[in-house]
């Protein structure tokens, strides 16, 4: 982390965290931001008012908009692993067009894809960041753990979130 607080990026940044302990407040992201995005790239209500509020480019803009089909995806990988505990296909891909152009920055998501497999009563994964600037950490990392913790809750049994291996082949200090 030095790196990128000298300005430089770091490369092929990888780590493992504990889903069970994936809250990060900064200035940015306070609980109720974090919450507000989480709730809204999970499909939940989220009023026009508290995005109106919240919401902005600096905290994320389109590149940090990863609702799209995110229930049924949700719903796709608790009957992978409920049918298949042991399956490889329990996936989430956020591309929504993996062929645009690099200019399209609607389509530039930073979430790439979060990989899900049970370990006893654990939900393990692995996410894959095309990019991921140390500020919006906080926010990619909560919604992370909620999507963690609804499909642990939606699973047979007492599933509890374990650990995330976290990739990122490019992490930098802000989004400039």
């Amino acid at each position: 982390m030095t790196a990128i607080t000298d300005g430089r990026s770091v490369r092929n940044f990888h780590a493992d965290l504990d889903m069970e302990n994936y809250v990060v407040e900064t200035d940015l992201f306070p609980r109720e931001v974090l919450d507000v995005y989480s709730d809204w790239n999970l499909e939940l209500p989220v009023s026009d008012a508290d995005r109106d509020r919240y919401f902005n480019a600096q905290r994320g803009g389109q590149q940090g908009d990863y609702r799209a089909g995110m229930r049924n995806k949700v719903a796709n990988v608790v009957d992978c692993l409920t049918r298949f505990p042991a399956s490889k296909r329990a996936v989430i891909s956020v591309v929504a067009d993996p062929a645009a152009h690099h200019s399209d920055t609607g389509n530039a998501k930073c979430l790439r894809e979060v990989h899900f497999n049970l370990d006893g009563d654990r939900l393990n994964g692995t996410v894959l960041f095309r990019s991921q600037a140390a500020e919006i950490f906080p926010k990619n990392i909560h919604f992370i753990g909620r999507l963690f913790a609804q499909i642990a809750s939606l699973l047979p049994g007492d599933v509890r979130p374990g650990t995330l291996h976290y990739l990122a082949t490019v992490l930098v200090s802000d989004r400039s």
